[in-house]
């Protein structure tokens, strides 16, 4: 007859539960619509996403305000050329949408900022500056963007070169993108930036990018959720993450030659919920 060894048996046991709370896809989180008005602070729920998607346990995903990306398209000469992706590149389309995230990160941004304020004078102005800025021109670079009335500014300088962020007064918030990927890496953040760029892709799916953005919250980091290139297959479950989030940038199937069957439906800047199709 085997003797079982209880200390054995209890360090299985514990073994069993670190890996099952690691690999059982359970969403636990706060979902809230805080700045909606409807912020259920203290309530969470679990199960699989889809599941608790499909039984009511969570908010419905509502339509979303989605940012317009602008990008210096590559010309011959000047005068400089923007190019929104799925419009087909006119600059009246640009001046018209609510919310415009501007690509930078070289040379010369002072002056391209000043040009998209003056072009867009009614749109809100996120700049994304993509590791491209550095110690020498950073604070001329905010200063510039602050006069041009930008309300965000993501990335300024390369991850891990970001100490300066923490020793200059900041006339605008800047959010971290690179300098974040998940939960962990939370709190280096401290000091340096105001906000948290939220991607599913980084954070490893749902599951964590909603236990990121939690986490944010509670480290007082305002909350920007973000893609990458990728099918609105990729997008439906960031919106879920995007309904508690102040700057939503979803437009990365908007970068596709060609996206999946039913995919999720762009009016302007609105981002409408998936179909059931499409997730869930």
């Amino acid at each position: 007859m085997r003797r079982r060894c209880p200390r054995l048996a209890q360090g299985r046991r514990a073994l069993a539960g670190r890996l099952q709370a690691k690999v059982t896809p359970l969403l636990i989180a706060r979902l809230g619509y805080a700045h909606r008005g409807r912020s259920r602070p203290g309530q969470g729920v679990s199960g699989p996403a889809w599941a608790l998607r499909l039984s009511g346990a969570t908010p419905s995903i509502t339509q979303c305000s989605s940012a317009a990306r602008l990008s210096k398209r590559p010309v011959a000469g000047p005068p400089p050329q923007w190019f929104m992706p799925g419009t087909g590149n006119t600059r009246t389309k640009a001046a018209a949408r609510p919310l415009l995230k501007v690509k930078l990160g070289r040379e010369g941004d002072p002056a391209r900022i000043g040009a998209v304020r003056r072009a867009a004078p009614q749109a809100q102005l996120i700049v994304d500056a993509n590791e491209g800025w550095n110690e020498t021109n950073l604070e001329a670079n905010l200063a510039a963007c602050a006069a041009a009335g930008v309300t965000l500014v993501e990335q300024p300088l390369p991850d891990g070169r970001d100490a300066l962020l923490g020793r200059i007064a900041r006339a605008i918030p800047v959010c971290a993108d690179e300098s974040a990927h998940a939960r962990d890496s939370l709190h280096t953040l401290a000091g340096k930036y105001d906000a948290v760029n939220v991607k599913l892709d980084k954070a490893g799916g749902l599951t964590e990018a909603l236990a990121m953005a939690a986490e944010a919250e509670r480290l007082g980091l305002k909350l920007m959720v973000g893609c990458m290139v990728a099918t609105s297959l990729s997008m439906a479950p960031a919106l879920l993450v995007a309904q508690r989030a102040a700057v939503v940038d979803l437009d990365g199937p908007l970068l596709l030659a060609q996206d999946r069957p039913e995919a999720l439906r762009y009016e302007g800047s609105l981002v409408h919920p998936p179909a059931a199709a499409l997730w869930g």
